[in-house]
């Protein structure tokens, strides 16, 4: 038994409510080295002379990433304090209690030795997400280039590569023209980068945050593509842009104007004066990624704090959206997102909030500042599997395994899984043009639990370099469009909606043969069970093995095969 693996702490990421008297409680140990592990749980404060109160319960393995496997228990209780502590045996037989964050080779009777679980506490700590975004199918615009109300020559609409300059006068009414498209589509949420007055095409460097942008449109168009959204059965999350602002946003230009003498020297993080940040330098003020046009504010001071959070509330009541997505959310202090989310959520509870980060964000989501995050471990795990071939089928199953493992059980339903993004290459790009390799990423992205986010495009393979290639015309025009590449998409999120299952079902077997470059997955869901089939392949493969086990040959559409490159769901 490895012991150095056992790890547990009795905190609200190892030990939570999900429920009114219904608790989750988890715990991490080496890769296939249990047996078996099972919980034990008593009351804190009932005297053992006056009552028994020791429950057992097995727990569940749940997810496996590379070096560990995650064990789970759901238990009921309603009492004021839980003791509990863990068995564990190996595969060679040996056992051992683990309690307070000490082992013992006897099974533990002093509750002084056992793990605590208060429950009024954890209850009020509870994550509560918005009932509505679990696995809904988003999809990301970029306005500058989705869709313009006045004429474009095509020439410059679809012009290739790029460049930051190229005015393509997309609009909020474009996109409006566009809403039964993207309905259509199958899409559940409509997901704007910024749209705030700025002088860029990406307008990540904010000059008035209550001023839609005049080339985008105005605050009555903003009310219009909401409304009509919402009539659609779709949401709507706007970009929130609060690390930094751009130079000509007002705060900075009274520094710029005034030196020592401006009331918002504070605002900033300026180590000198006059401010410097030409093209080039790294500027002597803190700024987003060392770029001088894009300052960063001072969220500590309260007046800052206070504007900010005052422009979050101010679209929510004026435009009643529905979420937003917090760039650079990771470089702003906690205390910043807690308070954030305290005052968002008192104008309007089910506000969805996501934040921009791009690594593992536990301590961003333990239900007092996000919702979820925008998923970039889901789109480098795809990148290494399928375009650049770095990984097999087991390694991609477990490191998705690592944060199904750790993160909140109610937040898991809503990461936003991408395969690309206005911020990274196309899909397409990065697998050097292969449609089939983007094909099986899709299937990928619209099968698996969490909230996919499609970028605007991906459904006609789009293509496109770094950015700002990325951001190239949306192709409206039939000559650009992949008509196949479209319809797998629609079919898929199709299936996905039809079938529950997909993911909402319990994972009942996830099976992968990195010899054969295939992963089988499992789910059941009360009277439907799903096979989902992978190849990761180049090559046709046969499932025979897994027809046999599972019965897949009584759906008739399936032959026991998946094409190279491609996906199949089979309804048993």
């Amino acid at each position: 038994m490895e012991y150095s693996a056992i790890f547990h702490d009795m905190d609200k990421r190892f030990c939570y409510a999900i429920d009114k008297d219904l608790f989750v409680i988890r715990v991490q140990v080496k890769k296939d080295d249990m047996k078996e592990v099972i919980l034990h749980y008593e009351d804190k404060y009932i005297p053992m002379e006056r009552k028994d109160t020791r429950m057992t319960l097995p727990m569940k393995k749940v997810a496996t990433s590379q070096f560990h496997d995650y064990y789970e228990a759901q238990l009921q209780m309603h009492l004021i304090c839980l003791r509990y502590f863990f068995e564990f045996t190996d595969m060679q037989g040996e056992k051992v209690y683990y309690g307070n964050y000490e082992f013992d080779k006897e099974c533990i009777t002093n509750r002084d030795r056992m793990f605590d679980c208060p429950q009024n506490l954890r209850e009020e700590e509870m994550f509560e997400v918005p009932q509505w975004a679990a696995n809904k199918v988003v999809y990301q615009i970029f306005p500058s280039r989705f869709a313009a109300t006045q004429p474009v020559d095509k020439k410059l609409w679809y012009k290739a590569p790029i460049t930051p300059m190229d005015d393509l006068h997309g609009n909020l009414r474009g996109i409006i023209e566009h809403l039964d498209y993207i309905k259509d589509l199958g899409i559940d949420v409509v997901y704007l980068t910024p749209i705030f007055k700025s002088n860029s095409c990406h307008k990540y460097d904010t000059i008035d945050y209550y001023q839609v942008d005049p080339s985008f449109g105005t605050t009555e168009d903003l009310k219009e593509l909401v409304q009509k959204s919402h009539e659609r059965g779709m949401k709507v999350v706007l970009d929130a842009v609060y690390n930094h602002t751009g130079r000509e946003f007002f705060a900075f230009q009274d520094i710029l104007e005034k030196g020592e003498k401006s009331k918002y020297l504070d605002w900033y993080f300026i180590d000198e004066l006059p401010p410097r940040g030409e093209w080039g330098e790294i500027p002597n003020f803190k700024c987003f990624g060392y770029y001088g046009g894009m300052p960063k504010l001072n969220l500590k001071n309260p007046e800052v704090e206070k504007y900010i959070t005052d422009v979050a509330c101010y679209w929510i009541k004026e435009c009643d959206i529905d979420g937003w997505r917090l760039d650079v959310g990771d470089e702003i202090s906690h205390f910043f997102w807690k308070n954030f989310r305290k005052a968002i959520k008192a104008v309007k509870k089910d506000m969805l909030i996501i934040g921009e980060i791009w690594h593992y964000a536990g301590d961003f989501l333990e239900g007092d500042e996000w919702d979820t995050v925008m998923n970039y471990p889901f789109y480098l795990n795809l990148i290494d599997l399928l375009a650049d071939e770095k990984i097999n089928v087991s390694q991609f199953v477990q490191n998705l395994g690592y944060l199904k493992g750790r993160l909140n059980k109610k937040c898991y339903p809503l990461m936003w899984n991408l395969i690309d993004s206005h911020d990274t290459a196309r899909f397409l790009h990065l697998c050097h043009d292969n449609k089939k390799k983007q094909h099986l990423a899709a299937a990928f992205q619209l099968l698996l639990p969490g909230m996919p986010m499609v970028y605007y495009g991906d459904e006609y393979a789009m293509p496109g370099a770094n950015d700002p290639d990325c951001r190239r015309g949306m192709y409206w025009d039939e000559e650009y469009q992949d008509k196949e590449m479209y319809n797998w998409y629609k079919k898929l999120m199709q299936v996905r909606k039809t079938h529950a299952c997909i993911v909402e079902g319990e994972m009942i077997e996830t099976i992968t043969n990195d010899d054969d470059d295939t992963i089988v997955m499992i789910r059941k869901n009360g009277e439907e069970t799903i096979a989902m089939l992978f190849n990761c392949g180049s090559s046709v493969k046969e499932f025979n093995e897994y027809a046999e086990k599972y019965n897949l040959l009584t759906d008739s559409a399936f032959d026991g095969k998946v094409e190279g490159l491609d996906a199949a769901v089979i309804v048993l």
